[in-house]
């Protein structure tokens, strides 16, 4: 173990030049060949700002500091990250230096922002100071990172990371300057636009960059973002938009707030920076919370200790009254009382919206990003050139780089679909996709392994008596279409229908008094229960978890507005999610695995496709745990029944905690199903970025393995590869016209089944890019595949094909999936666990919503238990 543990350091090598399977297809990507000078040295200085400024004034300083000490610094134009580190391409006079700058910054005390009584109005021009000292930290030329890409050595050499980071600074100095920096991604009134999207939300249109080494060499990708920033409007207008109990605010200006509203206005405006509009000044504030008092109650001392009342000060010094005098003021300080009127606040422009997307407010933002290939081709090429891109700047000259203006060129691969499998009782028993979108259709088919549902129950809740009145007719063409897939549902219920106002879903304690009532109805012996809402509710978290935890019952939801019209798709996509949850499958390989992949699988030695994610908290919340979840498969060859397991764990811990043990259980289950400890275990991470490879393979391959080491002697083969769809690499089918030598692009996305596995992917690793399915809107984002361990030694070709099928076997739809099925489980089991989380996740962060910051993460709160008659089962697909 402990030299697994010291192997485990080392990422898997490519097995060989890529693969070869499958027609060529040309392609270009939005990776932008970056040449760089590797005899050119890079300097690195540790820079201190004292006082500690934000980012904003950090940029001013390192602007006015280069501007008037060129001498000092030997004329260089260093580049800044904006944090402590500068990178020059010359040395400087000092490995030590000392600087002083003075900005017009206002120094004056902000005890009370309106203190003008203390001569506030005259400090205001004064300037404020800065020392900043700048210390030598190292120099490194690129001879390194040059080596690395060209693959010369054979011996591993790790990635030569000082000199890539300080290239990656260099190409974000431009955009740093001019844009507002969120993450990797750069945004302003000149990079695409901005629209509103109502809620005081407001979208902008911005780019990422990221300099990448891959196998041509150095190369920056580039694509078009969006993301959502709060709007600059006034406080009042804002939250008349954001909060629906205060959109007649401005007609009902003696209102004032409850308990609760006050609550939640607080929520919307905590730790958003406001200025102030009823004096010039650049001073900006943070909300820290609402004062407790109404602003007409409000009293402040002044500077000689005189009691003022906040509304008759705006009225004496501003000749202003204050029109909202029942609503609370801001709180601007973390602990002195410090106010501000509502209505004289304005929110800062550029700050991101960290709060939930309402379902109107996500549908506008995904429809603002979604481009066709052909314009989202033309916005990367327009940024790239353009006035806030990352060569807009003189930087790239001073450290001797060249950004190509041209997207890289290269040739993909289409896989061909495999051979598909459909139930015995069907007059068409097996298919090969054969449309250019490579879905199948199940007319005159049945489903692989059709189930038998004879005891099933339905539970309403609101709905009009119309709606309500359709059921019997939605029940009968249900059981019909689930009987032409092969499936069998008995056309009655084993109760009667169960009828309920919308509101109990509102009650946890009578929601789980219902759903045992119409279990012990049923004899405590009921495959299936389908609930029909009115509407979304989030009381559907409330049912998931009792029905799955307390009463033991796997459930389908759907809403009453899509009885209205029952078209035979929909009825289709209905009935394969009942079969899948109550232990049926859609589809198997025609060809097993088996025959597919002969060097490395076999019928009689079972293989293991284990799935992993875990999902966090939304921004906001500083306490719920994160959620991991891991699934197996359960039949082989088939591999298409996956069983799950849930923790929670550490809130934003990446890492799974628990891993070791879920892995042992998913063993234990498959050797219970299958007679045999599976030969090879396949396992895909999802969610890991680049920066946590190594920390995810340390750990989680450690876990593994110890899973594996509690059954003795057992020690398989593992490949444990990471799933990224959180990347911006993009794919653009285009084709040379010879005859007028142009360039011909099209509209239209890259095919199910494209790989990538040269030019723009790792230098020595073994990754690839798949886009597996077929894109309908938008611009398709292929799936990146990247092995970090294969004691497997599977070939491309080998991966790519055994990847491709398993895409093919997803439960719940006729067509490729865009990411590999244990993932996708994996996925969608830690997304149930978070929703098992979330009432008690809702009280966690109203008890924890004055807390500002904390020492040590809140404890952990575990999930329920899951029942046992639906453990085994895919109740989370």
């Amino acid at each position: 173990m402990r030299n697994a543990t010291k192997e485990a350091l080392v990422a898997a090598r490519r097995p060989d030049s890529g693969g070869v399977e499958g027609p060529v297809i040309s392609l270009l990507a939005n990776h932008f060949l970056v040449k760089f000078d590797p005899s050119l040295k890079v300097y690195h200085y540790n820079v201190e700002i004292s006082p500690n400024p934000s980012k904003e004034v950090a940029r001013m300083i390192k602007q006015k500091l280069v501007e008037s000490n060129s001498g000092l610094l030997c004329g260089a134009h260093p580049a800044y990250d904006g944090r402590k580190n500068f990178y020059s391409p010359v040395e400087f006079q000092n490995g030590k230096l000392e600087f002083f700058v003075s900005l017009p910054i206002p120094t004056a005390n902000t005890g009370s922002p309106f203190g003008e009584w203390n001569g506030f109005q005259q400090k205001q021009n004064q300037l404020k100071v800065f020392r900043i000292n700048i210390r030598a930290v190292s120099n490194f030329d690129g001879k390194d990172l040059s080596s690395y890409l060209s693959n010369e050595s054979d011996d591993w050499i790790p990635l030569p990371q000082d000199y890539l980071h300080a290239l990656d600074v260099v190409l974000r100095e431009s955009p740093m300057e001019k844009c507002i920096c969120v993450g990797r991604s750069f945004y302003s009134s000149s990079t695409g636009g901005t629209k509103e999207i109502g809620g005081g939300a407001i979208g902008w249109r911005g780019f990422f960059q990221s300099l990448r080494p891959t196998q041509q060499g150095l190369a920056l990708n580039v694509d078009s973002s969006i993301t959502v920033f709060h709007e600059s409007i006034g406080v009042i207008p804002y939250l008349q938009k954001r909060i629906d109990f205060l959109r007649d605010l401005t007609q009902r200006k003696t209102r004032s707030l409850s308990d609760d509203e006050r609550k939640e206005v607080e929520k919307a405006l905590r730790n958003i920076r406001v200025f102030v509009c009823h004096r010039e000044t650049v001073q900006r504030y943070r909300v820290y919370g609402l004062t407790e008092e109404a602003t007409e109650n409000l009293y402040f001392a002044d500077r000689d200790g005189k009691n003022l009342k906040l509304i008759g000060y705006f009225k004496d010094h501003y000749n202003y009254n204050i029109q909202f005098r029942n609503l609370p003021c801001l709180q601007i300080s973390r602990s002195k009382p410090c106010y501000l009127p509502m209505e004289l606040c304005m929110i800062c422009e550029g700050q991101k919206f960290l709060g939930k997307l309402s379902d109107d407010q996500t549908a506008r933002i995904l429809k603002m990003g979604c481009q066709r290939p052909k314009e989202r081709k033309a916005m990367i090429d327009g940024i790239v050139r353009g006035p806030a891109g990352p060569t807009s700047g003189n930087q790239t000259e001073e450290f001797k780089l060249h950004v190509s203006k041209e997207m890289s060129r290269l040739n993909g691969r289409i896989l061909q679909p495999p051979k598909l499998k459909l139930g015995d009782g069907g007059h068409v028993r097996d298919i090969t996709p054969s449309r250019r979108d490579r879905q199948w259709n199940l007319l005159n088919s049945h489903v692989f392994q059709g189930t038998r549902i004879e005891r099933w129950a339905l539970l309403s809740f609101g709905g009009t008596q119309e709606q309500k009145s359709n059921l019997p007719k939605f029940i009968n063409q249900l059981s019909q279409r689930c009987e032409q897939l092969g499936i069998f549902l008995s056309k009655s219920t084993v109760v009667s229908p169960q009828f309920e106002p919308t509101q109990v879903l509102n009650n946890v304690t009578l929601l789980e008094s219902k759903l045992k009532k119409i279990h012990r109805a049923a004899s405590n012996n009921l495959q299936l229960l389908i609930c029909i809402m009115e509407k979304k509710h989030k009381g559907y978290a409330d049912l998931k978890r009792i029905a799955e935890t307390s009463v033991g019952v796997v459930s389908q939801c759907c809403l009453y507005p899509n009885l209205g019209k029952l078209s035979s798709q929909f009825l289709a996509n209905l009935a394969l999610k009942i079969n899948a949850k109550v232990g049926g499958s859609t589809v198997a390989l025609y060809n097993s695995l088996p025959s597919q992949i002969p060097r490395l699988f076999r019928l009689d030695e079972p293989v293991i496709f284990i799935g992993a994610d875990v999902t966090h908290p939304h921004p906001l919340d500083d306490s719920s745990p994160s959620v991991a979840g891991v699934v197996g498969s359960m039949n082989w060859p088939a591999a298409n029944k996956y069983v799950s397991r849930m923790r929670s764990q550490t809130h934003r811990q990446e890492i799974i905690q628990d891993l070791a043990a879920m892995v042992e259980e998913l063993l234990d289950d498959f050797y219970q199903e299958v007679n045999k400890l599976p030969k090879r275990i396949i396992f895909f991470r999802d969610g890991v970025s680049e920066t946590q490879f190594y920390k995810v393979l340390k750990e989680e391959l450690q876990a593994v393995k110890e899973a594996c080491a509690r059954f003795p002697g057992y020690k398989p083969p593992i490949t444990f590869a990471v799933v990224q769809k959180r990347h911006h690499t993009r794919l653009f089918p285009f084709e040379i016209n010879p005859s007028s030598n142009q360039n011909q692009h099209f509209d239209e996305n890259i095919p199910p089944g494209t790989v990538v596995d040269t030019v723009i992917t790792h230098p020595r690793e073994f990754d690839f890019y798949l886009c597996s399915h077929w894109g309908v809107k938008g611009t398709s984002r292929p799936t990146h595949y990247h092995v970090l361990w294969d004691e497997n030694r599977f070939t491309s070709d080998e991966l790519q094909k055994l990847v491709y099928n398993l895409c093919y076997t997803f439960a719940r739809c006729t067509k490729p999936v865009s990411l590999v099925p244990p993932a996708y489980y994996a996925h969608l089991a830690a997304y149930r666990g978070r929703l098992y989380l979330e009432r008690s996740e809702s009280v966690a962060f109203t008890r924890s919503s004055n807390i500002i910051s904390r020492v040590t993460p809140p404890k952990t709160t575990p999930l329920p238990k899951l029942s046992e008659n639906v453990k085994k089962l895919m109740f989370y697909c």
